[in-house]
């Protein structure tokens, strides 16, 4: 079922195919059995995974399950490195969440390093939970500490519309001078190119 993008408002119940297994993204909320919107914009649909989120242009970020952000580590602890991701309280990344850690073979990441992450928990009464590695395969996959460059905020809109596949502009820029980038749901965007 491919759904019209339509308005919801906050308290409107959404009607999904429920065939299959549904994944709610932002904006979304479970009831009961009814799926709730929990805020105003565009409902989106993505068949591949069947998933469901609202679009809205909000200025903070909302951390959710899957999505994978850009971060700045502003402190270490014994276990785990607290990050800066542009969400209410700071969240967690387990020393432990990145390939190939051993409690002997940990990361090297110090204060101000920049890391990119999926959000592996999101949970509104909790500080998020970040990690390093692609849940299916295990493997770094791009996600990790990015090093060089330069990182610019933008709305999240913008970031969403970056990821997206049809959006021209990265593919534009990269037959002009090859670079290479780290676009975060979060409204943080890194790139580094040698020629710039």
């Amino acid at each position: 079922m491919e759904v019209d993008p339509r308005i919801v408002l906050p308290g409107d119940i959404i009607d999904v195919e429920e065939e299959s297994t549904i994944v709610l993204g932002p904006g979304l909320r479970q009831e009961g059995d009814q799926i709730v919107a929990m805020k105003a914009g565009i409902l989106q649909h993505l068949e591949v995974g069947n998933r469901y989120w609202i679009e809205s242009n909000q200025k903070r970020y909302i951390a959710a399950t899957g999505e994978s952000v850009v971060g700045t580590v502003i402190a270490k602890m014994g276990e785990y490195f607290r990050v800066d991701i542009g969400t209410a309280h700071s969240a967690v990344l387990p020393i432990m969440a990145f390939e190939g850690a051993t409690k002997r073979n940990r990361p090297n990441l110090n204060v101000q390093s920049l890391v990119y992450c999926r959000v592996s928990m999101a949970n509104p009464d909790m500080e998020p939970e970040l990690e390093c590695v692609n849940p299916k395969t295990g493997k770094a996959d791009g996600f990790g500490e990015l090093v060089g460059g330069f990182v610019f905020k933008c709305s999240l809109g913008l970031c969403r519309r970056l990821l997206n596949p049809n959006t021209p502009i990265l593919s534009y820029l990269g037959e002009h001078f090859p670079f290479e980038t780290a676009v975060g749901m979060n409204g943080r965007v890194w790139i580094n190119s040698e020629e710039c």
